[in-house]
């Protein structure tokens, strides 16, 4: 259903990452997810796992409802901001929202559309203050490139991307080009496979 490749920085002085990734499959569909602990480190770290582990639930599920609960449970942490996508691959569609800055863009196969989509991302944070919650769904077809990647990577690298381009490299191409490397940093890129005609 989907082929995944990821990339990670973890900020010097620190014993791990604050940035977490999520992609899980069932037999309808994809959830891929990238979370940003707000801050870095330690704390930052077990905010994000916590988002992870409650979307990992997820599949299948209407993802605003998802992300609400989300919310609710995160209260205690930090909190995090994160973008999510939910594909659906027997329809073709693909359903994804984001709160605070982890960027989306989709990556079209098919010349013959618009190229690239970018994932509007609303101000706030999972844990903290939730902006109204609003998804966007938009058809996908099979060969689509879907790639988060979180404040620590420049936003410059979206006019790099190509469908054609293997996730894993793409991943680690764009890490090693646009990371920043002053912030925990996390690129996820995603080929979808699944959807036939």
């Amino acid at each position: 259903m989907a082929e995944y490749g990821v990339a990670k920085f973890v900020l010097p002085g620190e014993s791990e990452s604050g940035d977490q990734h999520l992609v899980r499959c069932n037999a309808s569909g994809v959830l891929v997810a990238a979370v940003d602990g707000i801050g870095h480190g330690a704390e930052a770290a077990n905010a994000a796992k916590s988002a992870i582990a409650l979307l990992g639930n997820g599949v299948g599920e209407p993802i605003i409802p998802l992300v609400a609960e989300c919310h609710e449970k995160l209260r205690s942490t930090r909190g995090v901001v994160l973008s999510l996508a939910s594909v659906d691959v027997k329809h073709g569609l693909m359903t994804w929202l984001g709160v605070g800055n982890v960027q989306g863009v989709l990556v079209r196969a098919d010349k013959k559309t618009s190229s690239q989509e970018t994932l509007l991302l609303r101000g706030g944070v999972v844990g903290d203050h939730l902006p109204q919650l609003q998804a966007a769904v938009l058809p996908v077809a099979q060969g689509d490139l879907l790639v988060f990647a979180t404040d620590g990577v420049r936003t410059d690298f979206v006019r790099t991307l190509s469908p054609m381009e293997n996730p894993q490299r793409a991943a680690e191409r764009i890490m090693k080009d646009f990371c920043s490397h002053n912030d925990d940093a996390l690129v996820l890129a995603l080929r979808i496979t699944g959807i036939h005609p």
